[in-house]
């Protein structure tokens, strides 16, 4: 039994429909990523998610009953917009919001104090938000989403504003949530985050659901039967040997005697066939089929539909 689940969602905003019979079903302990172009109707469905508006039908479940309104204390949400009050000081707005979450002043200061601790941001306690830079902001925002210890978190562009070294602490982290049985929701344009945290995910297109799946499943799916030769030997010798079932693409190492050898077979072949026919002609440092990345399937999937 799924831990969240959209089922048969949609939207209309007058006469434009932003969200056309669109389900999600989330696993407990998952990062499911929630994909789409801009406009494609992601953070309508968020929005519903969160109560904020409401779909036209369609139903949402938590833990396997109808979700109510009561449910959405167990929800963390981090908008991709920042939140914070410019004027107020960090430490006050960070407890004022952990106050809103429900938590009393003591509980919400010792936890504000372990995370500023390991966000290293105790120096900001007391300077105004609107010192702060957009990393800054957005990790203030992730502290006051996490604090009261949701349930269900949604993280819409969480990296959104970070150097890499912070947005690979701020993924760290994200994954230890998961590990501790954290269910997670995950709206992004960066594919590369998408294929390093998501267990499954939802691609809508036009207000419908175009893609649904595992990662991997996904990968395997839309594999192109492409593979990565690094070899020495002659180039020539190679190419005769297995240019009648593949296109070949070789590129030479500088400084090196290993060539690559990008292969697509074009007949019914198997990989470990190629692979000994290759080793008929060369002598061969790796063999590897190539699986087509999230980025690539992101734009394919899309541009088909």
């Amino acid at each position: 039994m799924p831990f969240f689940e959209a089922l048969e969602i949609d939207k209309l905003y007058g006469q434009f429909k932003a969200l056309d019979k669109v389900s999600i079903h989330v696993p407990q302990g998952s990062i499911y990523g929630l994909l789409g172009p801009n406009g494609a109707g992601k953070t309508t469905l968020i929005r519903i998610i969160n109560k904020i508006t409401a779909p036209d039908s369609g139903e949402l479940r938590f833990r396997g009953e109808k979700f109510t309104r009561e449910d959405v204390q167990y929800i963390g949400y981090l908008p991709e917009e920042r939140g914070l009050y410019k004027k107020m000081k960090v430490g006050e707005q960070a407890l004022y919001l952990a106050q809103l979450k429900g938590l009393g002043k003591r509980e919400a200061m010792s936890k504000l104090k372990y995370w500023f601790n390991r966000f290293e941001m105790t120096d900001w306690w007391n300077k105004k938000v609107e010192q702060l830079s957009k990393g800054m902001a957005q990790k203030v925002q992730f502290i006051v989403t996490v604090l009261h210890d949701p349930k269900l978190l949604i993280f819409d562009e969480p990296f959104s504003g970070f150097d890499p070294v912070n947005a690979n602490m701020l993924k760290k982290e994200v994954l230890e949530l998961r590990d501790k049985g954290i269910t997670i929701i995950f709206s992004t344009h960066d594919m590369a985050s998408v294929e390093e945290l998501c267990d499954h995910i939802t691609l809508i297109n036009k207000s419908k659901t175009i893609l649904e799946g595992r990662v991997d499943d996904i990968r395997e799916k839309f594999k192109s039967n492409s593979f990565e030769l690094i070899f020495d030997g002659d180039q020539e010798d190679l190419k005769k040997t297995i240019n009648n079932n593949a296109e070949v693409l070789i590129t030479t190492g500088f400084g090196s005697k290993e060539n690559v050898a990008l292969i697509k077979l074009n007949s019914p072949i198997k990989g470990n066939d190629l692979l000994k026919q290759a080793m008929k002609s060369v002598n061969i440092h790796s063999f590897r089929e190539l699986l087509p990345t999230m980025n690539e399937i992101f734009i394919k999937a899309v541009s088909q539909n």
